[in-house]
């Protein structure tokens, strides 16, 4: 199993978002965490990568527990982390922000490759600086350079949100022939059911903090997924 999250509670300050959610990932596979705005589905994520310590629960990357160890450690043992927002280093062209990943990195021009590979339309910006990117350009961007780092599990947080259709096109094929290449996981956190299912073997429900629904995905999984948000 790629990654367990075992009974986290997990906030901010005084309050707690996350009420004891139980969430795996198995090796090779895409693990999709659903809900509506306020869920707690980034908070989950920030607690996985380690930017949150947990109140409560355990986090276990490998079968390690990596519950107390900070983000680097765990981004050097195989996590990449997208969080939400198309970030990037918006004065850097396309090139250098890639660079900046694959440099000093063995094999990270190989890796900035194979990325690129993903992601063709990013060819023809390499020489544009990255804020002058549209949304989608620079979530692209930002998906490409985690995987420079051959991640084990790639952390996925909103990828398409307020992407243009086509683009999202592009992610969601992107993501699909990811998963289980060299043994990559993936946890998505995403809104768009159709994308989040096709891409999915497994989904978890989110609801005030509290998973309330999980089963295999795919899009006959659709209907139940629907019925559980509207709980």
């Amino acid at each position: 199993m790629m990654l367990r999250i075992e009974g986290v509670f997990a906030g901010y300050g005084r309050s707690t978002v996350l009420h004891g959610v139980d969430v795996t990932v198995d090796d090779g596979t895409v693990t999709a965490v659903l809900g509506h705005n306020g869920a707690g589905k980034s908070t989950l994520l920030r607690a996985a990568i380690g930017l949150l310590r947990p109140k409560q629960g355990m986090v276990l990357f490998g079968g390690e527990d990596v519950t107390k160890l900070p983000p680097h450690v765990r981004v050097a043992r195989g996590m990449a982390y997208v969080p939400q927002g198309q970030q990037c280093f918006p004065h850097l062209t396309t090139a250098e922000n890639l660079q900046l990943v694959a440099d000093g990195r063995r094999g990270g021009r190989q890796a900035m490759a194979s990325a690129l590979e993903l992601f063709p339309a990013l060819h023809g910006l390499m020489r544009r600086r990255a804020g002058l990117l549209s949304g989608g350009q620079r979530q692209q961007l930002a998906i490409a350079r985690a995987l420079i780092t051959r991640p084990k599990l790639l952390l996925l947080d909103e990828p398409t949100e307020g992407i243009q259709p086509n683009v999202v096109a592009e992610i969601e094929q992107a993501v699909l022939s990811l998963a289980g290449v060299d043994g990559l996981s993936v946890l998505l956190v995403e809104q768009h059911l159709g994308f989040a299912l096709r891409a999915a073997h497994r989904y978890h429900v989110l609801e005030s903090g509290r998973v309330t629904s999980s089963g295999a995905g795919g899009t006959g999984a659709e209907p139940a997924v629907r019925a559980a948000l509207t709980v």
